[in-house]
């Protein structure tokens, strides 16, 4: 036997051993099956390449000694079906449960019914605790076994995160709590003894499929890396990434939640969120070039019906240009009224959803928002820019009314 032929023998047969390994792995993970078919098919297609590529896309596998020395606060236990506070009646998780993409989503108004019969405020809290607990629980179990749960004082995290990186999350949404108390003096608000939520999904599949589950009517979504869900139990939503990468959606989606007790227009919500990522994450200035080519796209954008779905909302769910815009308009309202912060805390203290702030803005800075926003635009103040309430029901209203 050659040399040459010894060789090729040799990486043959070491081929079909990290192929046989491979397969099998991808095999015993619970996946799509789809997804795990494209998996096998590049082990045997591409030589080493495959298999390096399947083993770069499967989940981490704890082993043995690992699981031991698990860091502090990783729950472990199985998903509750009934939880009980002392002697009163037990709450039951499926009766209460529905299951929107193969995920469970709790009924909060019944969790509030269950709590809302205890006297004592303590237990109330701890009663919420435990579903909110219980409810992860059941969330982690259907994301699959590499998905765990981590409890903090002021944090839960639900991810497939390495361990630590887990833990550093944790830690970073106990910090961002207090970063952003301090930062927005006065409008802030966290529950004293409860806890952020966090729930990390693996990719945007899983993203989308989650949040379909609490706007089921959205139809398409804007392209996003986090998101705030105020349904019954508050929490928020971001995709997977390096934690240096997520930070700044969390931050991002903590200032929603910390803002959530005002019901603000939502151009003020996401203007306070922008900045606050910003000033915490530490977020840079664009270079000169790039803030020239934004105000030119700003100038062409917007328009007076444009500018009213800017007020509304509607805007900000956009898939064109428009949604980047409506953020980058709401940062730059934001900063500029917020320059005097002692009027800023009485305007946003005070301004309405139903009618853009416009009420507000008329008796805390004695201005017109149309008009500010003429003037950012450089253009003429125009009464057509004045947040109009009845435009934007009107247009509801022609929305419901037309065919499907």
């Amino acid at each position: 036997m050659t040399m040459s032929t010894f060789l090729l023998l040799g990486a043959c047969t070491l081929l079909l051993a990290i192929n046989v390994y491979m397969a099998r792995r991808i095999r015993a993970i619970e996946d799509i099956p789809l997804r795990k078919n494209m998996l096998l098919v590049a082990v045997w297609i591409l030589p080493f390449v495959g298999a390096f590529f399947a083993w770069t896309h499967l989940p981490r596998q704890l082993r043995p000694s690992r699981a031991k020395t698990r860091p502090e606060g990783f729950t472990t236990t199985p998903a509750p079906e009934r939880i009980a506070l002392d002697d009163g009646p037990a709450f039951s998780l499926p009766e209460h449960t529905t299951l929107c993409n193969g995920l469970p989503l709790l009924d909060w108004k019944a969790v509030d019914a269950w709590t809302g019969a205890i006297d004592d405020p303590g237990l109330r809290y701890k009663g919420k605790l435990l579903a909110q607990r219980a409810w992860l629980l059941h969330l982690r179990d259907a994301l699959g076994p590499h998905f765990h749960l981590h409890e903090s004082d002021k944090a839960f995290v639900l991810s497939s995160l390495e361990d630590v990186v887990a833990v550093a999350t944790s830690a970073y949404v106990a910090t961002t709590r207090t970063r952003i108390q301090r930062l927005l003096a006065d409008i802030a608000h966290f529950e004293e003894h409860g806890k952020s939520i966090l729930v990390v999904m693996d990719d945007d599949d899983a993203y989308y499929d989650y949040a379909s589950g609490y706007y089921p009517d959205s139809g398409e979504f804007a392209f996003s890396g986090g998101m705030f869900i105020d349904a019954g139990c508050t929490h928020f939503l971001v995709k997977r990434a390096d934690l240096a990468a997520i930070e700044p959606v969390i931050a991002h989606e903590m200032t929603h939640s910390a803002l959530s007790h005002l019901k603000l227009p939502r151009w003020l919500d996401e203007g306070l969120a922008v900045n606050t990522e910003r000033k915490l994450a530490g977020v840079g200035v664009l270079p000169l070039g790039e803030r020239e080519q934004l105000r030119r796209s700003h100038l062409k954008f917007w328009d007076e019906a444009r500018i009213q779905e800017f007020w509304s909302g509607a805007s900000f769910f956009r898939t064109d240009e428009g949604n980047q815009l409506s953020y980058e308009l709401a940062r730059i309202l934001v900063e500029q009224m917020g320059q005097n912060w002692e009027l800023f805390t009485r305007f946003a203290s005070s301004a309405k959803r139903e009618d853009g702030g416009a009420e507000a803005a008329r008796e805390v800075y004695d201005m017109d928002l149309g008009a500010y926003a003429c003037i950012l635009m450089e253009r003429e103040p125009d009464a057509q820019w004045t947040p109009d309430p009845q435009s934007w029901r009107d247009e509801e209203r022609a929305e419901e009314e037309s065919p499907a």
